[in-house]
Order: structure tokens, then C-alpha cells, then sequence
């Protein structure tokens, strides 16, 4: 059965990999498999057949036939275990991966997130200066206890998998920010999630899409 995605038309980061919709193509190329994807306007993100997929009217969903998912984590969840590449053949260490799939998704991006408001939505209100160095500390704070747990080991529990796929795109999200330059561990990991070949051409297909000219300009 063909696999289809959606992704943004144009993507707010201009096709950075920033994106949710990077994390789904990613565990796909790791997983070897072919998908399609359906370009979907900021407009129809809010229209009936979109929201019928993804009751909250954001990007990546997901269908296989008459299977429909939506949320990044569930995703790629499913991804990884139905097809080999992302998780581990021992129960452990699978059981582990998966901890760090919610790890990254409930525990490290939260402040990340928070960090990109207030710097970003919240830009002009009159606490920016008072807020702003609060949620840079409290990402601070997870990236150390993060930093020590990986050490000096390339990924967070044995080979890659992927916990490791979604933790690397969750850090991804600070590039701009420079604090994962703070944390030489954590900036190696992340190159070293960002050189796979799977990564590669999955931030290349999205990059592609943004770097197309408008239908029709």
C-alpha cells in the first residue's frame, strides 16, 4: 500500500528541516520505504478534509491504506515497528528507545518550544527581556542533564534508533539560538544525526519543495 504524508506547501523555515513533517521523511528513508507526499496550503491545513486527518489542522499526517495517524511521535512509532532500521531486536533495548522517543518529545522540547515564543511570537511584548534569559536557563538545564547521560558515546543507548531520530530533530530546533554550541557532546551528536544518509535525503526532499517556484510565478 502506497504511503502518503503531508507537508507544508511552503514551509515557515524555508525548508531547514525544522519542520515536523523532516522527522517522518527521515524514519522512512532509514526504514528503506517509498511515500508520497501531499503538499497542503497554510489554508487547507484549516479545511474539512485536512482537519478530518488531523483534528488540530497541522502537518505531518499520515495514511496507508485505511490507516490514518497524525502527531510526529505516533508516526514514527509505527514506522519503526512494523519495519527494520529504527528499533533495536532486543525487548530491551527497544522498550529503552521508545522511553527516548517520549523523552525527547515530553521532556527536552517542551522549553525548546518555549524558547522559540518567546523569542519569536512574544518578541514585542514588554517581559521579553525579563523572560527570556528564564527559558534560555531552564534549556539549559535539560541540555546538561542531557549532555552528561550521552557522555561521550555516540548515540543514547547502544546504536542508532529511533529515540535517537527524535531527539536529534528536537535539538535541531535550537540551532538558531547558539545554546547547543554550548554542549560539544550534544552539537557532535546532532551532526552526527544530521550526516546519516537517511537524514540527508529527507531534508533534501524538503528542501526541494521550498526551493520550487510558485505554480504559476
Amino acid at each position: 500500500m502506497t504511503i502518503t504524508i503531508t507537508a507544508f506547501e511552503r514551509s515557515p523555515d524555508g525548508g531547514k528541516g525544522l519542520a515536523r513533517d523532516t522527522r517522518v521523511r527521515w524514519a522512512l528513508e532509514e526504514a528503506g520505504l517509498p511515500y508520497e507526499v501531499r503538499l497542503v496550503s497554510f489554508r487547507a491545513m484549516k479545511e474539512a478534509a485536512h482537519l478530518a486527518l488531523h483534528p488540530f489542522g497541522q502537518i505531518p499526517t499520515y495514511e496507508e491504506g485505511d490507516l490514518a495517524l497524525f502527531e510526529t511521535g505516533s508516526i514514527v512509532l509505527h514506522i519503526a515497528e512494523r519495519h527494520p532500521g529504527l528499533f533495536p531486536v532486543d525487548a530491551n533495548a527497544r522498550a529503552r528507545a521508545i522511553t527516548w522517543m517520549f523523552a525527547a518529545l515530553s521532556t527536552v522540547e517542551p522549553p525548546i518550544l518555549e524558547l522559540a515564543i518567546a523569542k519569536f511570537a512574544e518578541g514585542d511584548r514588554p517581559w521579553k527581556d525579563e523572560r527570556l534569559p528564564l527559558v534560555q536557563d531552564r534549556v539549559r538545564a535539560r541540555l546538561t542533564q542531557l549532555a552528561a547521560r550521552l557522555g561521550d558515546t555516540d548515540w543514547l543507548d547502544g546504536g542508532f534508533s529511533a529515540g535517537d531520530l527524535m531527539m536529534v530533530s528536537v535539538l535541531l530546533r535550537l540551532r538558531p539560538s547558539g545554546l547547543l554550541n554550548e554542549f560539544s557532546n550534544l552539537a557532535a551528536y546532532v551532526a552526527r544525526g544530521e550526516a546519516r544518509p537517511a537524514y540527508q535525503r529527507a531534508f533534501a526532499a524538503q528542501l526541494a519543495v521550498n526551493a520550487a517556484p510558485w505554480p504559476g510565478g
